[in-house]
């Protein structure tokens, strides 16, 4: 599966990423309303520079919460925005908020083998 952001549609899409990938995802679920838009939009570029910084390391998917409720459910996301790094469709670390780049750094670091 090709590196960098990936933007499931539904459910359906995201479980399908999930079930390509060999690595860790970095699932960062995202919001549409109003309070949310501000903070995802901020976090958009974090993502994004971190797909590229990690590489090969992880996979990230930008999930829209209300395009993807069953997968926000699952992972037990109330939130936006939120990560949650998933190895084996199991979550095994999340982050609900915005952080910077050092901040996400951080997160990864401490999570990635």
């Amino acid at each position: 599966m090709a590196r960098g952001v990936h933007r499931p549609q539904e459910d359906a899409e995201f479980d399908f990423v999930l079930s390509m990938t060999a690595g860790p995802v970095l699932a960062y679920f995202c919001g549409t309303w109003p309070k949310a838009v501000e903070a995802c939009r901020a976090m958009d570029a974090v993502v994004g520079e971190m797909a590229r910084e990690y590489g090969t390391r992880l996979t990230a998917v930008r999930t829209d919460m209300t395009r993807c409720p069953g997968s926000t459910k699952r992972y037990g996301v109330t939130g936006a925005p939120t990560v949650v790094l998933i190895e084996g469709g199991e979550a095994v670390a999340s982050q609900a908020g915005s952080m910077d780049r050092e901040e996400f750094r951080a997160f990864l670091d401490v999570h990635l083998p």
